[in-house]
């Protein structure tokens, strides 16, 4: 026997609001149970039971195949049958849990089933925001934690959902989301220590760069636009850096305790324009190389973004290409080689079109350029991704394994580290992404960085290349969701979730 809180069982709703009140009762005396235990555990109490807590669960079954809108790309089941998944964090993804909700009672027409889950709340997970547990415990407590309260546990989070490699057993529900409870906890704690952010600060809207100099001017921008009064036309409400040091924006409540920036900065920092429907803008600097990328994407893709993108620097492999230059991908070439085990490489991984025009229409809207001058500078092709940072040091006899060689019969036009692996996981998550990189040099052709060039081309084009992102974000929040999140992200046995 396990020491527990009041078991709340399943019960069917048909009204959104007591159905997701019912999902916050049941986490709710989950986490407080545990935190109590926890603290008191710490104390130096010994239990004589197990201490455990449990996920609320949202199923829902069907015996028929039709639904209310086939426009949508998500909002209903593959087809007749009983899914299920579990939930957690309902004062981060209420609103979210909302939304699938309402879809799910709107194109089926039956009730969704919520009570509490079979699946283990491990004590970590738990401790969200600012919890901590106060005193010091021995490495013996320590190890005595692991028989008294539930650790994560990697088998319950894997992403085989959302890689299409879940099997379901006989007689189990299907999945529901792409996503179960303890992945998401996962991620959200992983999030926090990679941007040294909490997850409640992440925008709708995300952007990656590999360079420094992105940040800077996007620090720039969101300190100038808080000093200016609140405009409909942006919405913005604060600017948030790491440490979640909060600059609100004029004429808006100042934080009540300020907090100081961070001695250093986390691995992966990001930055927030927020709004307050969680519309804004995160952008993270995720350094160099494909390792980081897919670590960062793993982690946001929980929090379910309406698009990211990757603004950054690239090389420009055709002669007929300057620095400054853009380059809109339309394609890649996967040599990053960290998604090689998730996502086969024989996946094609294609343009979204409406992220290509948004960003096509942004960067002529930023350099108020057109027709044939707009296409004089911004090209549309394939995006070479590799992870070795000096592919141009290999050796070069061979003809048949010279990146080179591949790269011309690729027809790529740019070269860069984190492009690919970032598409192929919004591709693999379901998120609408994008690419936009700035030719920075030309490795081909005796055209590499020096110092002062250098500076230069990053004084002319990082702040350009930013406000084309923000445009094309901005171009993106303006469309209808359902044209955004596109049905060729979707699979023929999808998940209902978005």
């Amino acid at each position: 026997m396990a020491n527990t809180p009041r078991y709340i069982a399943p019960n069917h709703y048909t009204d959104v609001r007591p159905l997701l009140a019912q999902v916050r009762l049941i986490y709710e005396a989950g986490v407080t149970h545990l935190r109590d235990a926890l603290q008191r555990f710490v104390a130096g109490e010994t239990f004589a039971q197990r201490v455990r807590a449990h996920y609320p669960f949202v199923r829902i079954r069907t015996d028929t195949v039709a639904r209310a809108d086939s426009r949508l790309s998500y909002g209903f089941v593959a087809g007749p049958g009983t899914y299920e998944t579990t939930l957690t964090r309902p004062d981060l993804f209420g609103d979210y849990y909302h939304e699938q909700f309402e879809l799910l009672l709107r194109n089926h027409g039956v009730p969704l089933e919520v009570g509490t889950s079979t699946q283990p709340m491990p004590v970590h997970f738990a401790l969200v925001d600012d919890d901590h547990v106060e005193g010091t415990v021995s490495a013996e407590r320590r190890l005595l934690m692991r028989d008294l309260f539930d650790l994560p546990d990697l088998g319950a989070m894997d992403d085989g959902i959302a890689n299409g490699t879940h099997e379901t057993q006989r007689g189990d529900p299907r999945p529901l989301a792409l996503f179960t409870a303890p992945r998401v906890d996962y991620s959200l704690h992983r999030l926090r220590h990679y941007t040294g952010t909490p997850p409640e600060r992440f925008q709708n809207f995300v952007m990656f760069t590999n360079y420094q100099f992105y940040v800077d001017e996007f620090v720039k921008l969101g300190h100038q636009l808080m000093t200016e009064p609140d405009l409909v036309d942006d919405g913005y409400t604060a600017f948030v850096e790491p440490g979640d040091v909060v600059t609100p924006r004029v004429g808006k409540p100042q934080p009540s305790a300020p907090v100081a920036p961070p001695s250093r900065l986390p691995q992966m920092p990001a930055y927030h324009l927020v709004r307050p429907d969680r519309s804004g803008i995160t952008l993270v600097n995720i350094g160099v190389g494909p390792a980081n990328a897919k670590t960062i994407t793993d982690h946001v893709a929980v929090l379910r973004p309406h698009a990211w993108l990757m603004l950054g620097h690239c090389a420009g492999l055709r002669n007929t290409q300057q620095l400054g230059d853009y380059v809109l991908a339309h394609g890649y070439v996967r040599e990053d080689h960290v998604l090689d085990e998730d996502l086969p490489l024989w996946v094609p991984i294609p343009a979204l079109a409406e992220v290509q025009l948004a960003l096509e229409q942004a960067v002529a809207d930023v350099t108020q350029l057109k027709g044939y001058e707009l296409k004089r500078i911004l090209r549309t092709g394939t995006v070479a991704s590799t992870d070795n940072r000096d592919w141009e040091l290999l050796p070069s006899r061979s003809p048949f394994t010279t990146p080179e060689r591949r790269f011309s019969q690729s027809r790529a036009v740019a070269l860069d580290m984190e492009s690919a692996t970032i598409a192929a996981n919004g591709f693999r998550f379901r998120v609408p992404y994008g690419t936009l990189l700035c030719v920075s040099d030309k490795p081909l052709h005796g055209e590499i960085k020096l110092p002062g060039m250098a500076n230069a081309f990053y004084r002319e084009r990082v702040d350009q290349h930013l406000r084309i992102g923000i445009r094309a974000l901005d171009i993106l929040r303006g469309q209808r969701l359902e044209n955004l999140h596109s049905r060729k992200l979707r699979s023929f046995a999808e998940v209902a979730f978005q």
